[in-house]
């Protein structure tokens, strides 16, 4: 898992072609000008999701991991927390859903080995796979524009 701001996009551009295309998409598109939806950027290997929220708390949410993608989740504005949890031995709560590249894990069963991060506007976070994690949370709601990149592997 990887945290940081636009501003630093060009440290990440290495770790693969495909990650440097959605980071340099992130800073070349204005987000608050779309509409809500789904965006191919290139075929299934990329594609763009937006979408506005109210987060939820924590306690409500399961955490998921991904196979397949990479997921590059980038706050356009609002403000969120999102919770992180190393992978280990952890048995999935709702078994890996391959056509959505998704499994489920129980937020009860790991709060305990869980860090939550704050993830401000014009900031970014990369969730590699096995990278379980839990966005759109926070202790009150609030209102957030938040862009996913999906970026096959």
């Amino acid at each position: 898992m990887i945290v940081d701001t636009l501003a630093n996009r060009h440290i990440y551009t290495q770790l693969s072609p495909r990650l440097a295309t959605a980071l340099a998409h992130l800073a070349d598109t204005d987000f608050s000008q779309l509409e809500i939806g789904n965006y191919p950027l290139d075929g299934k290997d990329i594609f763009v999701i937006v979408n506005d929220y109210q987060t939820k708390p924590k306690e409500t949410q399961p955490f998921e991991a991904h196979e397949k993608y990479i997921d590059v989740q980038y706050v356009v504005s609002g403000e969120e927390e999102f919770g992180y949890l190393p992978l280990a031995d952890q048995t999935p709560s709702k078994a890996y859903f391959a056509d959505h590249d998704y499994a489920n894990y129980d937020y009860e069963s790991n709060k305990q080995d869980a860090a939550f991060i704050p993830l401000k506007a014009g900031m970014f976070a990369l969730f590699f796979p096995g990278d379980i994690h839990m966005p759109g949370t926070s202790a009150l709601p609030q209102q957030v524009r938040k862009v996913v990149i999906k970026v096959r592997v």
